[in-house]
């Protein structure tokens, strides 16, 4: 006989808040299974606040609060038993953040819990990505946020360094990325992958996501750095209103691809990388795991 329960997991990220309501399904003597059940994608730029003014604006605070009262009323609606809110780098780096996360459990009900990159890296691990790293061969997993990029490495198995970057697509979207900072990530990558003989990126992040899905590969199909050095050149031709209008990406979408793609391909090219592997993960599939298997420190929540 199957037991399931409901756990929702929110990101609340530098270029959109996410709610992912997951099915968790156990059964004797089988391994327990995580089923997405709803995915709901809100994009509010807090990024484009909090990297340019150093606080999250009046409205914005206003439309997070009306995002997480509709957050609320889908748990209950789903029954979840248990949920956890993470923000990352825009809530973590606007001088107003931690008020506006306690204004917003006054007023819906949700803990968030401000969350820093190394515990964004490690919340992430928990997600499907072991299944994608065989135990023989090196990977680097890259992570492309809004504010922040997680890079980490993985040797034969296990993983070995993990560093985060303030060096997102927002902030390159804002001219906010010093050449000091690519200089730091190329030499992080270098040092860490000089000595390996074939590196393999994993790639995670919605514009990767959007990049893969467009080229109509299968999932156990790797992206080459030529394919991502010619979309990069083809994007960067096209208007932002054209990449709405002629391929239909989002307007949140539109303008972040690009330098999105941009960090991948100088992972790829400083790795020597040729293949770029990229499974349907990110950190609310990793925070249903965490909260289930309680090998992180994030909060764990009921609905009140």
């Amino acid at each position: 006989m199957i037991k399931i329960k409901k756990y929702a997991a929110i990101d609340i990220g530098s270029n959109a808040m996410r709610i992912l309501i997951a099915n968790v399904i156990e059964e004797e003597n089988k391994p327990t299974q995580f089923n997405k059940s709803h995915l709901i994608r809100v994009p509010i730029r807090l990024g484009q606040d909090a990297f340019t003014v150093g606080e999250i604006t009046e409205e914005n605070a206003e439309r997070m609060v009306k995002a997480m009262k509709a957050f609320k009323l889908l748990m209950e609606v789903y029954q979840v038993e248990k949920y956890a809110a993470c923000a990352t780098s825009a809530m973590r780096e606007a001088y107003n953040g931690q008020e506006l996360a306690q204004l917003i459990a006054k007023k819906t009900g949700i803990k968030i819990d401000i969350i820093d990159g190394k515990t964004e890296a490690a919340i992430i691990a928990n997600s499907d990505l072991a299944s994608y790293i065989k135990k023989e061969g090196h990977y680097l997993y890259v992570d492309v946020g809004g504010g922040s990029t997680e890079f980490t490495l993985f040797s034969n198995g296990k993983q070995t360094v993990s560093k985060s970057f303030k060096n997102g697509t927002v902030r390159l979207l804002n001219n906010m990325v010093t050449d000091s900072v690519w200089t730091e990530i190329e030499k992080w990558i270098k040092t860490h992958t000089q000595d390996l003989d074939v590196v393999d990126i994993i790639g995670s992040g919605g514009n990767i996501n959007k990049i893969f899905k467009m080229s109509g590969k299968t999932n156990d199909k790797p992206l080459t750095q030529l394919y991502l050095n010619q979309q990069f050149k083809y994007l960067s031709t096209l208007s932002y209103e054209d990449r709405i209008y002629m391929l239909g990406l989002n307007t949140d979408r539109a303008d972040v691809i690009i330098p999105a793609i941009k960090i991948y391909v100088n992972a790829m090219k400083w790795s020597n990388a040729k293949h770029i592997y990229v499974p349907k993960i990110g950190l609310s599939d990793g925070i249903v795991k965490a909260m289930y298997f309680e090998n992180t420190k994030i909060k764990v929540h009921k609905i009140s």
